[in-house]
């Protein structure tokens, strides 16, 4: 039993790590349960909150809280029949959460409207992180959830955590830099998003969190301030695996579509990719989307120039280690 509670830990620390990069925030007591407002239809007692994190989202004025339900597991230790359970129970959390005095007095603040999601966090701890926790999703049942309308689910297997690790992994390596490459600290830096024409970007100036949305997506994007000694800038951490020229010329045009392309702007693009193959499809596809965008002028301060001062560069593909005789240890 002790063992099986410091394997259960090692998904607590690694999300830690992983979403305070991102600029989430935990909030409230951990491990603890509390009283269910529908026991009839969803045939408990009470609910359990492993984590609760929240952020401010960057076009509306509300506060999302994510509910957490952490899980780590051996490669050859979990079947489709436990991932159901656990998004079922998850869903009933979120629905409970959203009418539970209990619980919004623990964690949610009055001062601000805010909504509730629901995070399944699958960490493999033995490293054999595989690509076949998707297909117990594919199969899963929807009607039978519990889901609020306004509420959302998100599932981050194996696969996800590992990236997620890797990019914040990659900040915090990058912030350790010493020279003109270094990521200025973490109050400088924030995450991109868009102006919409009919959707304005609330935050301004204040720093924006890394959503549920962008962290399932194709592409990180993370802008920093400006110091003394380095230009603002950004840094893409992209996720696919580069097979293609194509894929490129679609991130270069929304680069370009949401004036991230100019000559006051350090750009950097992260791929973990293995073979290099991305590297090679990517200098392809500046060519290509320079002649398909009719560029002619070359000189500094072009499109061109800002296109070719583009870094692309491979990330570590590091996968984390946790000693449980030294988390066991722990007192604190």
């Amino acid at each position: 039993m002790a063992e099986t509670a410091t394997i259960a830990q090692i998904a607590e620390i690694l999300s830690d790590q992983i979403f305070v990069e991102f600029l989430w925030t935990k909030v409230g007591p951990i491990n603890q349960n509390w009283k269910c407002e529908k026991p009839e239809a969803h045939k408990t007692q009470s609910h359990p909150t492993d984590v609760v994190f929240y952020y401010d989202e960057p076009y509306d004025d509300v506060t999302t809280y994510v509910q957490c339900d952490l899980k780590s597991y051996a490669s050859n230790s979990i079947a489709r029949s436990q991932v159901e359970k656990a998004i079922m129970s998850l869903s009933n959390q979120v629905a409970c959460a959203e009418m539970s005095p209990e619980w919004q007095e623990r964690y949610a603040s009055k001062r601000k409207d805010f909504s509730i999601s629901g995070l399944l966090f699958v960490y493999n701890h033995d490293g054999g992180y595989d690509r076949t926790f998707d297909e117990y999703l594919e199969k899963i049942d929807l009607s039978q959830l519990d889901t609020p309308a306004n509420g959302k689910l998100v599932v981050l297997g194996p696969v996800e955590v590992h990236w997620l690790n890797n990019v914040s992994q990659e900040i915090v390596r990058m912030r350790g830099k010493a020279g003109p490459d270094r990521l200025p600290d973490r109050d400088a830096c924030s995450f991109f998003y868009p102006q919409p024409v009919r959707r304005a970007q609330l935050r301004g100036e204040q720093r924006c969190p890394a959503t549920l949305e962008m962290l399932t997506g194709p592409w990180i994007i993370l802008q920093y301030d400006a110091t003394p000694s380095k230009r603002a800038g950004i840094v893409v951490f992209y996720r696919p695996q580069g097979e293609t020229t194509d894929e490129f010329v679609y991130l270069l045009d929304y680069l370009r579509q949401h004036g991230l392309l100019d000559a006051k702007r350090d750009i950097t693009i992260r791929c973990m990719e293995k073979e290099g193959v991305s590297l090679n499809n990517f200098q392809k596809s500046r060519q290509y989307y320079l002649g398909i965008m009719g560029i002619s002028y070359t000189g500094i301060g072009s499109l061109a120039d800002a296109i070719g001062n583009i870094k692309f560069e491979l990330m570590h593909n590091l996968i984390s280690q946790f000693s449980k005789i030294e988390i066991g240890m722990n007192y604190d």
